[in-house]
């Protein structure tokens, strides 16, 4: 296991560092060696008698390994006690605000852009399936790919002016904005043209024989018909604006000092890089979860009522 692995590569590090074979650091890591060895002779899996490893990153190696004694047999019942430390978190509270503008924000407009790409490219217009390939593109590339690839493009742009994107949390902002637009856009555009391909003709031309005009079509004809697709584009965008993580920490990580964090990267840093918050991260997991759960069954209900 890595546990094991881990544990004989630091036995390993402490003997090539000539580590005095009386010392503290050496008797601790061959204390853990013994009783990994000892636990994967009679068991064949690691030993779940070890509770820790900690490495210290100062010049003090008195802890290099530490064999703990927890486990999670001694786990105390808190009660709700992490969810109200979630919620005093102005950190947590922050990251909720900035994912809710941005999902806003991005909401409105990839629909309103893919909505008029999807009108555009209905038309008999020469190379439309080029260009539908071409929107298309940038949903195909990973998340993380995409961030880098911004953050150079952006980067490059605020130089000019002495700025960069973890300049402040605005810059990461419209940052983000510009990237989830232009990865969502083609995705959305997708399901408007299979919509707008679907219309009744006859509705339309009976528009058009009684002398309606491309505005009266479009808010009296079109989109009314339009409405299941665009329930499904907008609620996709929200779902997707919460849960963006990928984008959002290769583009800025958070920077500058997490004002530019959203919701997903929030919980994770909470969980994986603050020491004791374990707890407190797993409860905004769960709030974080339940958010999701209630968009989607409004979603759901929506459609059923579009229908």
């Amino acid at each position: 296991s890595t546990q094991i692995q881990l544990t004989f590569s630091l036995f390993c590090l402490a003997e090539e560092q000539g580590e005095n074979k009386g010392s503290a650091v050496y008797a601790n890591v061959r204390q853990v060696r013994e009783e990994l060895k000892a636990g994967s002779a009679s068991t064949g899996l690691s030993v779940t008698g070890i509770g820790s490893l900690s490495l210290p990153f100062g010049g003090n190696n008195e802890s290099l390994v530490k064999v703990g004694e927890e486990t999670v047999t001694d786990a105390e019942f808190v009660g709700l006690k992490n969810y109200k430390r979630a919620f005093a978190d102005k950190e947590f509270l922050h990251a909720l605000g900035f994912s809710t503008a941005l999902t806003i924000i991005t909401t409105i407009v990839i629909n309103v852009v893919a909505f008029a790409i999807a009108y555009m490219l209905t038309k008999a217009i020469k190379g439309s399936n080029i260009f539908r390939s071409v929107f298309f593109m940038p949903n195909l590339i990973g998340g993380i790919i995409l961030g880098y690839i911004w953050m150079l493009l952006l980067n490059g742009i605020l130089a000019h002016w002495g700025r960069a994107l973890t300049y402040s949390a605005t810059y990461g902002f419209w940052g983000l904005v510009i990237l989830v637009c232009w990865q969502q856009i083609g995705y959305m555009m997708i399901i408007y043209i299979a919509g707008m391909q679907s219309l009744p003709t006859d509705v339309l031309e009976a528009a058009s024989v009684d002398g309606a005009n491309g505005t009266q079509t479009m808010f009296k004809i079109i989109i009314p018909l339009m409405m299941p697709s665009i329930t499904v584009c907008s609620f996709l965008c929200v779902t997707n604006g919460f849960k963006l993580y990928d984008q959002n920490l290769a583009l800025t990580n958070g920077a500058p000092s997490n004002m530019s964090e959203g919701l997903a990267l929030n919980i994770t840093r909470t969980f994986y890089g603050r020491m004791g918050w374990e707890g407190v991260g797993q409860a905004k997991a769960v709030l974080f979860f339940i958010l999701v759960a209630v968009i989607a069954l409004i979603q759901n209900k929506d459609r059923k009522s579009v229908v």
